[in-house]
């Protein structure tokens, strides 16, 4: 902006993060593209602004981003929120491949537990070489 004349503080700039980063992203969730009903699941550390932080992230069968979420621990109710989260925006998965991750399993277990109701349980699946996606892709975001 100060490149066109227009001299804006930083507090201002961050005011406008705030208010218009929720309206950004409910219209980007509307234009992405839907994804399949198999999921991989997996989560890794990376190093943010000098603290380690856990990335939660799930990949569609074609290695499409279902969702990612971004914490301080890697524990159970960290997993689930990002579940529920993946879930509310996408769909319910028919199954998910996961690692030997706890979190991750006991998330899904409570998830399905409270879909009991409903029937319609999601699969866990626990195949080290269908996660190769997710893990692959954690290596661009590693190398930043």
């Amino acid at each position: 902006m100060e490149i066109r004349g227009v001299k804006v503080d930083h507090a201002t700039i961050q005011r406008w993060v705030f208010k218009f980063t929720p309206i950004l992203d409910k219209e980007f969730r509307k234009r992405k593209k839907r994804v399949g009903m198999s999921w991989r699941m997996d989560e890794t550390y990376i190093k943010v602004k000098g603290e380690w932080r856990y990335l939660y992230r799930a990949v569609d069968k074609q290695g499409n981003t279902v969702d990612f979420l971004l914490t301080k621990r890697r524990q159970r109710m960290s997993a689930q929120s990002f579940l529920i989260k993946a879930i509310e925006h996408n769909g319910k998965p028919r199954v998910i491949n996961i690692d030997k991750s706890g979190s991750n399993s006991s998330a899904i277990r409570v998830y399905n537990k409270r879909a009991l109701a409903t029937k319609s349980r999601i699969r866990i699946r626990k195949c080290k070489y269908l996660n190769n996606i997710v893990e692959q892709d954690h290596r661009f975001i590693k190398w930043r």
